[in-house]
Order: structure tokens, then C-alpha cells, then sequence
């Protein structure tokens, strides 16, 4: 199912605030909450708002590397969920063949901001995740928390 990231911002819960990717799914009017760290939504909206900070991050470095070996990212898939954690794959296209890496969803969605490439959910995955929008409208957007 293709995806694209709607927003990323902070939930409140019994454990304080957590960052949260929401995904819209084409097609759907549900979305695909992701819980993550604040360390990995900054490094999303840095890609998404194609944020330069002069010396380049984890995920700057990795996609850097990438090239220079003669590789890009085709596309991230968030293929599973495995006891309440969602796994992830970086679809890299290299200069011999393709190949398929695991990844946490968090760090394949800053790589997707960061490339543009095209995000997909496994349906299976959707299906179990899927939350009415409104849930996540009303909470701050995590620019307003982290800057």
C-alpha cells in the first residue's frame, strides 16, 4: 500500500511525551501511527524540511556512502509488526544488483525523507495499526517541541 509521511508529532502518554510518524495510506482515511524517538523525528523533519546543518548526520552519512559506492534508495517498505514493534525495509538498488535491508521503520522514514523515494506498508500491517486521523490532529507538531 503506498504511503507518504502526514506529520510527525508528539502523544501524550502515561510515560511522558513520545514522538509519533503518522502515515496516510492512499486510499484510506485511517492512518499508520508510528512511535518513535525524539532523536529519529528530528532527523526525519531535518529530511523532510531538507534542513542543512553544515556536517552530515547518521542517516546524511549512510545515503552519502550509498552514492559513493554507487548505490541509491529505491524505495522503504514497513513490512511487519512483531510484538507491538514495526520492522522495516531500505529497498537499495547498487551498481550489481538490488538488495533488501532491514531497518527500523524510523530510520528507513528519514531515509525516504531525505531521497523522496516512494514509502509502502504492508497491508497486514496497516490493518493492525490503522487509527482514525483525529487522534493525532491536535498534538503538536514535534518542530514545536524539539527546536
Amino acid at each position: 500500500m503506498d504511503a507518504e509521511i502526514d506529520a510527525v508529532r508528539v502523544a501524550g502518554t502515561p510515560n511522558g511525551p513520545v514522538p509519533v510518524v503518522v502515515l496516510s495510506v492512499a486510499g484510506h482515511r485511517d492512518v499508520l501511527p508510528v512511535f518513535i524517538s525524539f532523536d529519529q523525528a528530528r532527523s526525519i523533519v531535518q529530511g523532510l524540511d531538507a534542513t542543512d546543518i553544515g556536517r552530515p548526520l547518521t542517516h546524511d552519512l549512510l545515503l552519502d556512502t550509498m552514492e559513493e559506492l554507487g548505490g541509491r534508495v529505491e524505495r522503504v517498505v514497513v513490512t511487519d509488526v512483531r510484538d507491538d514493534t514495526y520492522i522495516a525495509d531500505v529497498h537499495v538498488a547498487g551498481p550489481r544488483d538490488s538488495v533488501v535491508v532491514d531497518a527500523r521503520p524510523s530510520d528507513a522514514l528519514a531515509l525516504a525523507a531525505r531521497t523522496n523515494v516512494p514509502i509502502e506498508v504492508a497491508e497486514a500491517v496497516f490493518e493492525s495499526g490503522r487509527r482514525d486521523p483525529g487522534t493525532f490532529t491536535d498534538l503538536d507538531d514535534v518542530r514545536e517541541v524539539i527546536d
